[in-house]
């Protein structure tokens, strides 16, 4: 009897980013197996790219073998140049080899030296150091080796699958790891308030890049030229490091994040620059940033005119002066996220809280929606400084003078769209997101505000509300909307005749449905010969 024909699966992208993420189960920590899933799918992009570009090249030089090895040839569209040895086929084709391990090792070396602008962001020796079993590295090969355009028709492959994994891996992560990556709809709005159309854009503590691809993701959408945007920055954390390069790497995103991972307190890798937009999720109130006697001379902080330091026991300020020194004084605007207790710190904080609202930088503060990030249910805060709050034109929109005038936003009631993420085999977590039409009203809102036409903006109770210097100055100078933000009493709606008729009603059909039940039951005993008591 002949044998049955093989069904023709198809199998989803994420089943196939699932099974890339279990294929090293048990062998390493978290954090080396994310790093080793996200190596190797560099690895398979990057060989994806270069045999598209080879195949250009073989139909145009054909007749000059050299031509095909000419690095400037790769580099000149954003392909990195590769080694024989350092070549995903290369790759698959000794999937099953006994010295695997040291085989992708070589090829992540191999890349480095042929690529300067990649030197420091592979991870190097990686794969020895696993200790994982030759069948499961081959497993993880022949997962990655599934994601292909041909096969799943995304507009941005490459995109789709880094974002899954970075996502993935801050959910099932710790608090720390938890710092690489925010949430997208999250950057998403920032991208959409500071609109970085053109300039340069700088992140001070940038994770797996996130801020910097949303930045792009937002010309993009509005039609921009991303020719016309720069990105910078600087991240401490070594291995983040790496991911946020490889992260911008193989979207084909220039970028300048220093030679080395670096405190950007301690150590400002772009000391002395400004620039137009900084987009940042620093870490929430980091401990001992600095040492008592350190930076108190440095430019960004009383040398500024400020008239304390920001405390050694929480960086929360330390992180807003130096975004304000490094913005452009004419034009410069940040967006930046930080946790709720910054809003009305007392002490050092409050004094430094005070004196930047006197020298007028904060235009807007949004509260978010609780139990939005991967590693922490609070709620935290979306600040605007804007350098120039006058009168001016951006982006073909008038703007008003906004002077003495913070807008506030209150948007933790918004918590009905949940995102389910599979964090591991049987266990998910539940996230709140924002919306795209949702992301568009903050948006609409804060621009209407900012209008020339004053007709566009009204204040909105328990969402937002206009509020000049003077009415902070009277609240101690505290940025908590809630203080701000007229909130209605539901209670006060209630029609209580109506209601305990209401009530009343429900409770007479109960209690009536309850006796009829309690007749049918004596009946019923009755008949089969039991007293009832």
């Amino acid at each position: 009897m002949a044998k049955a024909a093989k069904k023709n699966v198809q199998v989803s992208l994420e089943t196939v980013l699932w099974n890339c993420r279990v294929a090293l189960r048990g062998v390493g920590s978290t954090e080396k197996n994310r790093d080793a899933v996200i190596a190797l799918v560099f690895l398979k992009f990057a060989g994806d790219k270069f045999e598209k570009r080879r195949e250009e090249l073989m139909a145009k030089y054909a007749e000059v073998p050299a031509f095909l090895e000419k690095v400037s040839f790769y580099n000149a569209v954003n392909v990195f140049y590769l080694k024989e040895t350092a070549r995903w086929s290369y790759i698959v084709k000794n999937a099953s080899a006994n010295d695997i391990a040291v085989i992708i090792d070589q090829a992540m070396a191999d890349i480095e030296d042929s690529n300067p602008p990649l030197k420091g962001a592979l991870p190097l020796n990686l794969f020895a150091a696993l200790g994982a079993e030759k069948s499961k590295i081959k497993d993880l090969i022949d997962n990655v080796n599934q994601i292909t355009p041909e096969r799943f028709q995304e507009e941005d492959l490459i995109g789709r699958v880094y974002e899954y994994f970075l996502q993935a891996y801050a959910a099932s992560g710790t608090k720390e790891d938890g710092e690489f990556y925010t949430p997208a709809c999250v950057v998403k709005l920032i991208a959409e308030m500071i609109e970085p159309y053109s300039g340069v854009v700088y992140d001070p503590c940038c994770g797996s890049g996130g801020m910097f691809v949303q930045s792009l993701k937002f010309v993009d959408r509005h039609n921009g030229n991303r020719q016309n945007v720069s990105i910078i920055g600087q991240e401490s954390n070594p291995d983040t490091w790496r991911l946020c390069k490889m992260n911008l790497a193989i979207r084909g995103i220039a970028h300048n994040l220093g030679e080395t991972n670096a405190s950007t307190f301690t150590n400002d890798l772009h000391k002395g620059r400004t620039v137009d937009y900084i987009m940042a999720n620093p870490p929430f109130n980091l401990k001992g940033w600095r040492t008592e006697d350190e930076l108190t001379d440095d430019p960004r902080f009383m040398k500024a005119g400020y008239s304390v330091m920001p405390p050694v026991a929480n960086a929360n300020y330390a992180w807003i002066l130096h975004i304000l020194s490094k913005l452009n004084v004419s034009h410069g605007i940040a967006g930046f996220l930080l946790a709720n207790g910054a809003l009305n710190a007392g002490d050092s904080e409050g004094t430094l809280r005070k004196e930047i609202l006197e020298r007028d930088r904060i235009e807007a503060i949004i509260v978010l929606p609780r139990d939005m990030f991967y590693t922490t249910d609070i709620s935290v805060t979306l600040w605007i400084v804007n350098m120039n709050k006058k009168a001016c034109t951006v982006n073909g929109r008038a703007l008003r003078d906004r002077s003495k005038q913070v807008l506030f936003m209150d948007l933790r009631r918004w918590d009905e769209n949940v995102e389910e993420i599979v964090i591991d085999k049987g266990k998910k977590k539940k996230k709140t997101v924002l919306t795209d039409s949702q992301i568009a009203k903050i948006r609409e809102t804060y621009t209407n505000w900012q209008s020339a036409d004053t007709s566009l903006y009204c204040d909105v109770p328990e969402f937002c509300k206009s509020v000049s210097l003077d009415e902070i100055k009277a609240r101690d100078y505290s940025l908590a909307p809630s203080k701000y933000i007229e909130f209605i009493d539901h209670d006060l709606e209630i029609d209580y005749e109506k209601e305990m008729a209401r009530i009343q009603a429900e409770m007479r059909d109960i209690i009536s449905a309850e006796k009829r039940s309690q007749a049918m039951l004596e009946q019923a005993f009755r008949g089969i010969g039991y007293g009832i008591d």
